[in-house]
């Protein structure tokens, strides 16, 4: 998927660890290192909203594109 999760990043430049964050927002560990990995297939805005504010960024800040030609043939098939 050319969606690249960089809460991992982020956390290294606030010099928080995960268990923290996962307090702060309401979620458990397991599904924060979920986010950190990418694993995950969606995110709700308001989980998103409070990572943004717990960590004090931009949500382009956590989420990155990359162009990958396929996602274009995957388009075309919906």
């Amino acid at each position: 998927m050319p969606i690249i999760v960089n809460l991992d990043v982020m956390l290294a430049r606030r010099k928080m660890r995960s268990k923290e964050l996962a307090e702060r927002i309401g979620l458990t560990e397991q599904n924060v290192s979920l986010l950190k990995s990418g694993k995950v297939r969606g995110m709700r805005f308001d989980t998103l909203s409070r990572i943004c504010a717990v960590l004090d960024c931009q949500p382009a800040d956590l989420l990155e594109y990359r162009f990958d030609p396929a996602d274009l043939d995957e388009a075309a098939g919906d």
